[in-house]
């Protein structure tokens, strides 16, 4: 079976459905849930709903051109809740990759002389992310926004430079910035370009001089000198937790309890430990609540999108499979 970005699918084997977003390889695509929330989800578990090619309505599969479009281009974007500025309550900060490249990117905030990195991850083609929520305070308090990208083809493709980009953001600047409309978006927006010259690039391979053979040696006996002390591991290890939430786990005897009783003991538990963990200044905690029929899921992820000073994601699938959220504490 064939599945392509924007085709809508329902799950197999439990209930709901999503639209593909990514392709990770030829067995996994990245589905979006009607909560904005982006799962890894097997082809074979996955049944086409309603196809589209986004890109050429004659191609059979998702392979693009190796040579980029005139109007490609990849953007740092601020979309306001509201049409009208005086009725904005929230902005949603996006990456929108409107290039045949797929990126790595990430996305961090200066606070202090430090950068702290909100979001990370993979990017496919005319594709775009969210990266966060804010109200307009946020930009008060964060002015510096840092993205660095590496773009990249799984087919031939010309070397592209990495992007780096630091973008000075404030309210003033939202108060003079003219907006767009764009048809990705439901409201008019605040575009910064971060790439749109993909010909007319550096050579990125050059051929290394004596010098530089010299310095790589030197970097590479450097690092294999310089090794991470017990403590610091230890110290590092103590600030990540892993909470198991099956109903198993949490009482001796399940019998007698109803579905919604269960639930409410798991969401107990799971609240309990996320204000632990954000009151003992803990910087990652990872809630394994198992695939099931994804209401526990959906619980947390609800809970979650009201809670301040934090991000949250999948969990890393080689560890976790698809049953686990990876909650950030800022």
């Amino acid at each position: 079976m064939k599945l392509r970005i924007g085709d809508i699918v329902r799950f197999l084997n439990e209930k709901g459905e999503g639209k593909v977003t990514r392709i990770k390889n030829a067995t996994t695509v990245y589905v979006e849930l009607s909560d904005g929330f982006e799962i890894p989800y097997p082809v074979k578990d996955l049944v086409p709903i309603h196809t589209t090619l986004i890109l050429d309505k004659d191609t059979d599969n998702i392979e693009m051109s190796t040579e980029p479009g005139d109007a490609d281009a990849i953007y740092f974007i601020i979309e306001p809740d509201h049409e009208l500025e005086l009725l904005v309550n929230e902005y949603r900060l996006f990456i929108y990759n409107a290039s045949s490249f797929q990126m790595l990117y990430t996305y961090s905030i200066k606070e202090g002389e430090y950068y702290q990195t909100l979001k990370h991850g993979e990017l496919g083609a005319y594709q775009k992310v969210l990266l966060k929520q804010v109200k307009l305070s946020f930009f008060k308090e964060f002015q510096y926004h840092k993205i660095n990208c590496i773009l990249f083809k799984n087919s031939h493709f010309k070397a592209q430079l990495p992007i780096a980009e630091i973008l000075s953001i404030n309210e003033q600047v939202l108060k003079t910035e003219k907006k767009i409309q764009h048809d990705e978006f439901k409201n008019p927006v605040y575009g910064f370009i971060l790439k749109e010259e993909f010909y007319n690039t550096k050579e990125v391979l050059q051929t290394l001089n004596e010098e530089d053979i010299k310095r790589i040696a030197a970097i590479k006996e450097f690092k294999s000198s310089v090794s991470v002390s017990r403590s610091k591991k230890q110290y590092f290890k103590s600030l990540e937790k892993e909470v198991d939430l099956h109903i198993e786990e949490l009482v001796k005897d399940t019998k007698g309890l109803s579905s919604y009783e269960k639930l409410n003991i798991q969401l107990e538990r799971f609240e309990k430990e996320l204000d632990q963990a954000i009151e003992n200044n803990l910087k990652k905690i990872i809630f394994i609540h198992g695939v099931g029929s994804g209401r526990l899921k959906a619980e947390i992820l609800q809970i979650l999108k009201t809670t301040n000073g934090i991000t949250f994601h999948d969990a890393p699938y080689k560890e976790f499979g698809f049953g686990a959220t990876q909650v950030n504490i800022l």
